[in-house]
């Protein structure tokens, strides 16, 4: 098994830091790696402000030493908990669970002493090879998105889609229609720390209010941007915080989805991941769908 020394992890770390990747505001340092070899022990409590650059560094750490690459998705579909860990940090599931959560950063996702195995250059090789089965299919009157591995569902999730009218957007500067667009395209970039803006004003937000009536902070949970048709029209796929608006017309454009969901969508969406988005009147199970945008009229 190899090892790497403690030293040459926080030369790592600190080589990172000068590149700009700052620790959030208020947060511990991130903790030491003792070994990295086909396991890694986490010897600090990770919570989501600080998951993403702990993994990241991993990643960095891992590119340093092997002779095959690897990579955030890799990594998580190696050791498939933590999906679910993830996933569990739903503000309703918590709800569920008699817990009120106001900030999710601050839940634990890797625990102290929780172990990460690392894939081998073979293991590595199929889950890549999975990756390339992936596809993302979105039927809009259905609200409805699929996620595929060749012609077998693995998921199929509620959504919210774009409102059949147009508005004036401060954040486009002009009258946009809000329609969700159909169409063939991929999965072009990441978002893993969002900002929050009213698209209508144009004004930052911070905090939420949620179905129950309660403000909490906005989760981090990452947004998946869009190419559709060759065009990137800032059409995300994002959570909502408000779950009561899925199987809705509702948007703004976006592809709405739960807190739950969107973290499933994101480990089965890694850049380059083939996505459609159709406009089927026609659903699954042969029943006919509301022309929510009168396309067919």
């Amino acid at each position: 098994m190899r090892t790497i020394n403690i030293t040459v992890l926080l030369i790592i770390f600190a080589f990172l830091n000068m590149k700009g990747q700052q620790l959030p505001q208020n947060e511990t340092s991130l903790p030491e790696v003792h070994k990295f070899s086909n396991e890694v022990e986490i010897t600090e409590d990770i919570t989501i402000a600080t998951y993403f650059q702990f993994m990241d560094s991993l990643v960095s750490i891992g590119d340093s030493l092997l002779n095959y690459p690897i990579s955030e998705h890799i990594l998580v579909h190696h050791n498939s908990w933590i999906i679910d860990t993830l996933a569990n940090t739903d503000y309703y599931r918590k709800v569920e669970q008699d817990s009120f959560v106001y900030d999710q950063r601050k839940q634990i996702v890797l625990a102290k002493g929780a172990i990460l195995r690392i894939p081998d250059s073979t293991t590595t090789c199929n889950i890549l090879k999975d990756f390339e089965q992936l596809k993302i299919e979105v039927n809009i009157p259905e609200y409805r998105l699929r996620i595929f591995k060749d012609s077998l569902v693995l998921y199929s999730f509620p959504i919210r889609v774009g409102q059949n009218k147009e508005r004036f957007l401060k954040m486009a500067g002009r009258v946009s229609d809000l329609k969700t667009k159909h169409g063939k395209g991929r999965i072009i970039k990441h978002v893993k720390n969002p900002d929050f803006f009213n698209p209508v004003d144009g004004k930052q937000f911070y905090v939420t209010k949620r179905d129950d009536g309660k403000t909490t902070r906005m989760p981090q949970i990452p947004w998946i941007e869009t190419e559709i048709n060759g065009i990137r029209n800032g059409q995300m796929i994002h959570p909502t915080t408000n779950p009561k608006t899925l199987e809705k017309s509702y948007s703004n454009g976006c592809i709405g989805t739960s807190e739950e969901d969107a973290w499933r969508i994101y480990y089965h969406a890694p850049l380059g991941t083939i996505l459609e988005i159709k406009y089927n009147l026609v659903g699954d199970n042969g029943k006919i769908l509301e022309d929510i945008y009168g396309y067919k009229r």
